[in-house]
């Protein structure tokens, strides 16, 4: 009897130090990642997506409307993003192009947001 109290006690305690616990992990994870981002508000508000694979790779398949910049020439691209006055949207074959075309338009003042794999936005954007 004496441990069940004792556990009945400690129980309440013990989800409280989980639940702390879950909300420090869930706050270390959105501060390293970032809140969710609305793929599909922002393209029915207009965000332009801007594909960085190469041009063979955009040819062998790639989201409707979106434009092909290669990561190569998104330098060069940046006055002509900026002059859209639109969020852009990066994606590339599995993400890591595309988010490193996102810090180069960032670091010029795009409102920009990596989408990712471009296979995996096109699901997103439906």
């Amino acid at each position: 009897m004496h441990i069940l109290l004792q556990t009945m006690y400690a129980l309440p305690h013990y989800y409280e130090i989980l639940t702390t616990k879950n909300k420090t992990m869930f706050n270390f994870i959105n501060n390293l990642f970032g809140p969710a981002t609305d793929f599909l508000a922002l393209v029915k508000n207009g965000a332009v997506i801007v594909d960085v694979r190469t041009p063979g790779e955009y040819a062998s398949g790639h989201i409707h409307g979106s434009k092909n910049m290669p990561l190569d020439s998104i330098g060069s691209k940046v006055n002509e993003l900026k002059k859209l006055g639109k969020p852009i949207i990066t994606v590339c074959k599995s993400g890591a192009r595309s988010g490193m075309a996102k810090g180069i338009l960032a670091s010029a003042g795009i409102e920009v947001y990596n989408g990712g794999g471009w296979d995996s936005l096109a699901q997103k954007i439906k």
